[in-house]
């Protein structure tokens, strides 16, 4: 953990009852039990720096709060992870990226991952740093791992879903040589926890299912190792990719209804799941918590719980669309992990090597009846 206040501990090991209290300071007769956010470019400094906050592109003690708590959550009871916020998914991705590698080295990224990881691809290439792809169904990128300073997993993948077994690939990579990072965005820190499984970085988007409403940008990264992490910190002060403290704090607000909310979702996204399945129509179901899923048998192994994202495929483009115009309780958005179910036809971005009908949909915190029920009836009126 970052930082050095001394910090308050969930006492209970549920999952609930850490998210609740995570990263809380010890507490203060008549102050809040979550401190406001501390707006602040500066800090009085008299003689030699000593203390833990000197500027504020350096550390501020509303990150503090947020970064312990996520790193309670990705890492319970362990005191060696430390956790880094930043302003988006992107920054932290970005930093772990370019903090380990050098002109010369070769990296293994997914070839079925985020859309922006090809923009990555270029400015690396660009760097003189050799770019090797393979896709994450089936651990392929144990084919290409030779010789690679650093495997980046994305499991489950975005928007495909697929799952790789981490502990495998994590075990080929440092017998290489080779330190992992996984992209734990679409699982949370409920749903997997990657530095357990062996990974050197856990790396999210906090704007999605972290902090689960739509109204913030934020990224982050958990690590045991001191030097590999000092690496990563030195990065965020260069490039200045540091969060807002209103966001940070808005983040640590909402992280007391993580279990809350990953319950409902990730309940309601398997009964859709099983609707859409069942359905007549064959639509290439995507779920890693669906028993018969090609990903299923390892996410099983490795995962918690299995998130909050559902794809299928429909005919064609204009059938697609016909169903996004034809929800009422499902907003046509790009994200996920919002408590309002968002849906998209991925395929309108030109990144996602997808079928046009292709759709990703977030599943949210409304009833479960409901959200299945618009749905269907959405997808009875397209197909006339």
């Amino acid at each position: 953990m970052s930082g050095t206040e001394d910090q308050g501990r969930a006492s209970g090991s549920g999952d609930g009852t850490r998210a609740v209290r995570a990263g809380l300071p010890e507490p203060v007769a008549y102050e809040p039990t979550l401190p406001g956010p501390v707006f602040a470019a500066h800090y009085h400094l008299p003689g030699e720096p000593t203390g833990p906050y000197t500027y504020g592109r350096d550390e501020n003690p509303t990150w503090t709060h947020l970064e312990r708590a996520i790193g309670e959550l990705e890492a319970p009871g362990e005191d060696d992870v430390e956790t880094l916020v930043f302003a988006s998914g992107m920054a932290a991705t970005s930093s772990v990226i370019f903090s380990q590698l050098r002109a010369g080295d070769a990296v293994v990224l997914p070839s079925d991952g985020y859309q922006a990881l090809p923009l990555v691809r270029a400015q690396l290439e660009a760097y003189g740093i050799e770019v090797r792809t393979a896709p994450t169904g089936g651990d392929a990128q144990l084919g290409v791992l030779d010789g690679a300073k650093l495997l980046w997993i994305e499991t489950p993948s975005n928007p495909g879903l697929d799952v790789c077994d981490i502990r495998r690939l994590v075990e080929a990579a440092h017998a290489r040589g080779a330190r992992v990072a996984v992209d734990n965005t679409l699982a949370t820190p409920l749903g997997q926890r990657p530095l357990e499984l062996g990974a050197d970085f856990s790396v999210a988007s906090g704007t999605k299912q972290l902090t689960g409403h739509g109204d913030v940008l934020l990224g982050y990264v958990s690590g045991r190792d001191a030097e590999a992490m000092a690496a990563v910190r030195r990065w965020r002060k260069i490039v200045g990719a540091i969060p807002g403290p209103m966001e940070a704090w808005l983040a640590h607000r909402s992280l007391a209804t993580l279990q809350l909310r990953v319950e409902r979702q990730n309940a309601t996204a398997l009964a859709l799941a099983e609707a859409l399945r069942d359905r007549p129509e064959e639509l290439g179901v995507r779920y890693p918590g669906l028993p018969g899923d090609p990903s299923h048998k390892i996410a099983a192994q490795q995962m918690r719980r299995y998130g909050c994202v559902v794809s299928f495929t429909l005919p064609t483009r204009a059938r697609a669309e016909r169903f996004l115009e034809a929800l009422r309780l499902v907003d046509d958005a790009t994200s996920f992990g919002g408590v309002r179910s968002t849906a998209e036809r991925r395929g309108r971005w030109g990144g996602d090597a997808v079928p046009e009908g292709f759709i990703r949909m977030s599943v949210g915190a409304e009833d479960p009846e409901d959200l299945v029920a618009d749905v269907l009836r959405a997808l009875d009126e397209s197909g006339r």
